[in-house]
């Protein structure tokens, strides 16, 4: 604090030179009147000039008027009718008017006084005729109408009987004093107002650390009085922070600069045991003189904002490991949908081939669809990824032979095997093993299982997957002679925040959530899975054990049972921008006894369902002119539009997308890629025959509800 800072201190000594030169200018006046001195030497604009107070009356009276002049208080004499005699040129300037226009007139052409009471003004009166004179603060009303404070000394004046004959007054302009005093009462007001009532604490210690001042929120932290405090050291208060504060004053001592934002902790009296914390700015206090006399501080009591900042960082680590989990199984089920995509091109390949026989065409087609299967159900899977990085995936369970379970896995991870040069061999039990499974989800598992042995293993070894029962369990063990586990990296296998190095020497990636995925879907099957190694170099093996829950009379097919035709007659509309969709799907309905029109864009299908009055439309939703919602809309809108079955075909399929699809008036909601046979039984649900009749049968099947298909 700067000695700006203490306007008392001017304003004594404003106040001091003030009455100083008031007093001056009476003792003027008064050696005048006496005739106490024989002459005056006054500095004018002319220079210093000598006036003999001996001479004539005007030569008396012009020195009068020069020394008036020259004091810079307003001086106004009138008679005992306060008719205005004389006034000097810091009158004039101070009340805006001139002599010419006030002697000989009333005061009052000039000012009026504003007494704050009656009393105030008696008061003056009887002061002039006791004491003959008056000195007080006053506010003055100009002629112009402002508002002057004043600090006005008034004198009766007497002749040489002693009778009073006029008075004269001193007045000095106070008014921005009063203003700055005003203000600073305003600010000094605000500043205990805020010292009150603020949600931090203050305080002010002298040099030596006693307290001075202290607001009572920063009594409150520290568990005693206010009033308590005063006087008394810190170390009396908290003396587990004295030793720190010593430090931070000492600094500001040598530095002159505040030292802000420290954070300390210790006990208070009213929490001993307890830790606390705080954040503490301290500031240097200048008396007049610009010396320090003591600090100001500024305390704020962070101890819940400390614990719920750890909070936030533990939750923000939290975060980012779910977020790293998130991305983790992203990347997973990315390069699952990668894998189907490898015995899908090769079997279109062979089926290309010249000379190439039906039995390998149709084993490569039924080998396509499983493939692709797989694929749809990873990518539905995907589309919900909040589901699994919550834990939340769902099976489709259903009573499936592991054999067949077995036989998709090894089908899908032979690329990868043969790739890396490995010898593969399956051992499976003569005797059927039926479990309870999610097919696709279960020889995920076999998979991921038999990739990371081929990852793992070096080019020219062996893989070994064989299957028995052991008592009500069926037992799957993916064995290799591959680098090997270390004994101490065993447990952390299936943790999905450990990376396993399984090899310093090359680079094969790491085991990533893979295996975290292995075991959570292992566990949702009500099986166990665990690891085994004898160490670095002499392979690993995986075991996994589920229940049995049905057995097979009999063998079952592992290729899936034969297909039956579904055939149906409708007119339908197929309106797709990926022309090579729209022409293959208008195509294979076509050839299953359906007349098909094909449009290309979202206008396109409006048109055309006009003119070929579909009983079928195959709408997509993302089209160019026109999205599919509106389309369906004004389809709807068009004379026999309500009659026609319109299905989304879409590569959107979470709930949102559905209900918006059903809103826009679709009756239906399939996802792409469409299973052929998922949408020819739909059409075989809604009936065969003429055009009319299935109309009708169209109508009635849908007249209770449109809810979407799942």
């Amino acid at each position: 604090m700067t000695p700006a800072t203490y306007p008392d201190e001017q304003l004594r000594a404003v106040n001091a030179d003030l009455r100083a030169r008031l007093e001056e200018a009476e003792d003027t006046l008064r050696a005048i009147r006496s005739g106490e001195v024989e002459a005056l030497v006054v500095e004018t604009a002319d220079g210093p000039q000598v006036f003999s107070l001996a001479s004539a009356d005007a030569t008396s009276n012009r020195l009068r008027g020069e020394i008036l002049s020259q004091v810079s208080d307003a001086v106004i004499a009138m008679d005992l009718e306060q008719c205005v005699t004389y006034l000097n040129a810091a009158a004039e300037r101070l009340y805006r008017t001139s002599a010419g226009d006030v002697l000989g007139r009333q005061l009052s052409h000039i000012f009026s006084r504003q007494w704050p009471s009656a009393e105030a003004e008696a008061a003056m009166w009887a002061a002039l005729r006791e004491h003959g004179e008056w000195r007080g603060e006053i506010s003055h009303r100009t002629h112009d109408g402002r508002e002057l404070q004043v600090e006005a000394w008034l004198t009766l004046l007497r002749d040489a009987d002693g009778a009073a004959s006029g008075m004269v007054t001193a007045i000095r302009d106070i008014t921005e004093r009063k203003h700055s005093e005003a203000e600073t009462q305003r600010v000094s007001a605000l500043l205990d107002a805020l010292l009150r009532t603020a949600p931090i604490g203050f305080c002010f210690l002298d040099r030596d650390l006693h307290y001075l001042r202290i607001n009572e929120r920063l009594a409150e932290i520290n568990g005693i009085a206010a009033e308590a405090h005063l006087g008394r050291h810190v170390s009396e208060i908290v003396p587990t922070l004295a030793d720190s504060l010593r430090g931070v004053t000492g600094r500001i001592l040598a530095t002159g600069e505040a030292e802000l934002n420290h954070e300390f902790s210790g006990e208070t009296p009213s929490a001993p045991g307890v830790m606390r914390i705080w954040n503490e700015s301290w500031y240097p206090v200048h008396d007049g003189a610009g010396e320090v006399m003591g600090f100001g501080g500024v305390v704020e009591e962070i101890t819940e904002r400390k614990h719920a900042e750890i909070q936030l960082r533990q939750l923000a680590a939290e975060l980012s490991e779910a977020d790293r989990r998130k991305d983790e199984f992203l990347a997973t089920l990315a390069h699952e949908l990668r894998n189907p995509l490898a015995p899908i091109r090769n079997g279109l390949q062979l089926m290309m081939m010249p000379g190439v026989q039906a039995a390998t065409v149709e084993q490569a087609r039924s080998m396509m669809d499983r493939q692709l299967t797989h694929m749809v159900r990873l990518i539905d899977d995907l589309m919900d990824v909040s589901r699994i990085t919550r834990g939340k995936l769902a099976l489709r369970k259903e009573h499936v032979s592991l054999a067949a379970v077995v036989n998709i896995a090894v089908e899908a991870s032979r690329p990868m095997v043969e790739q890396t040069g490995q010898e593969l061999t399956v051992t499976l039990p003569q005797q059927p093993l039926i479990v309870d499974a999610d097919t696709t989800r279960l020889a995920q598992v076999f998979q991921n299982l038999l990739n990371n042995a081929a990852k793992y293993s070096d080019r020219g070894g062996h893989i070994q997957l064989n299957v028995e029962r052991q008592e009500s369990d069926v037992v799957v063990t993916v064995k290799d002679n591959g680098i090997g586990i270390a004994a101490d990296q065993l447990p952390l296998i299936f943790s999905m925040f450990t990376q396993v190095d399984r090899s310093s020497e090359i680079s094969r990636g790491g085991l990533g959530v893979g295996l975290t995925l292995v075991n959570r879907l292992v566990e949702m099957h009500g099986g166990r899975v665990e690891a085994m190694s004898e160490g670095p170099g002499k392979g690993s093996e995986f075991v996994v054990r589920l229940p049995i829950v049905v057995e097979a009379s009999t063998p079952q097919e592992s290729g899936g049972a034969a297909e039956h035709s579904v055939r149906s007659s409708f007119r339908i509309l197929v309106v797709d921008d990926n022309r090579d969709g729209a022409d293959t799907l208008s195509e294979m309905l076509k050839m299953a006894g359906n007349d098909t029109r094909t449009a290309y864009d979202g206008q396109e299908g409006v048109d055309a369902a006009r003119e070929f009055r579909p009983d079928v439309i195959l709408l997509d939703i993302g089209l160019p002119t026109l999205d599919g919602h509106e389309a369906c809309r004004r389809i709807r809108a068009q004379a026999g539009g309500e009659s026609v079955v319109l299905i989304a075909l879409t590569g959107w399929g979470q709930d949102d997308d559905r209900r918006r699809s059903h809103d826009a008036g679709f009756d239906h909601h399939m996802v792409k890629p469409v299973d052929p046979r998922a949408l020819m039984e739909l059409l075989a649900r809604l009936g065969v025959g003429d055009e009319a009749g299935a109309r009708a049968r169209i109508n009635r099947a849908d007249s209770a509800a449109r809810a979407p298909d799942s």
